[in-house]
């Protein structure tokens, strides 16, 4: 009698490679500058719509860059740090303020 061939295919052997050469992404943080000619509530406008900060901790932080010229508001991965930069610049310059944020690496 024949043998009767199986249709299961054996499959080749993968050795498998261990990455041991894995970082963790850097992390940027977003700082906020004081002037004297944005707004305080728009600060805080910005902080909550584009850095999604509660009203009371946007608050908070706008008294920081108002006493101290600066402050970190986040941080965020590079694309999304450059991403909410922009956004709040554009809605700054839209309103006619002269707002500067800056992104650095933490």
């Amino acid at each position: 009698m024949a043998k009767k061939q199986s249709n299961i295919k054996e499959r080749p052997k993968v050795d498998k490679k261990e990455r041991t050469n894995l970082k963790e992404p850097r992390r940027y943080k977003v700082i906020i500058y004081n002037d004297d000619f944005t707004t305080m509530e728009f600060v805080v406008t910005i902080l909550v719509q584009v850095f999604l900060k509660s009203e009371a901790e946007a608050e908070a932080l706008m008294l920081k860059v108002h006493h101290s010229d600066k402050a970190v508001v986040g941080i965020y991965s590079y694309d999304i740090a450059v991403s909410k930069v922009r956004k709040a610049t554009a809605m700054a310059r839209a309103q006619n303020f002269p707002l500067r944020l800056k992104v650095e690496e933490e």
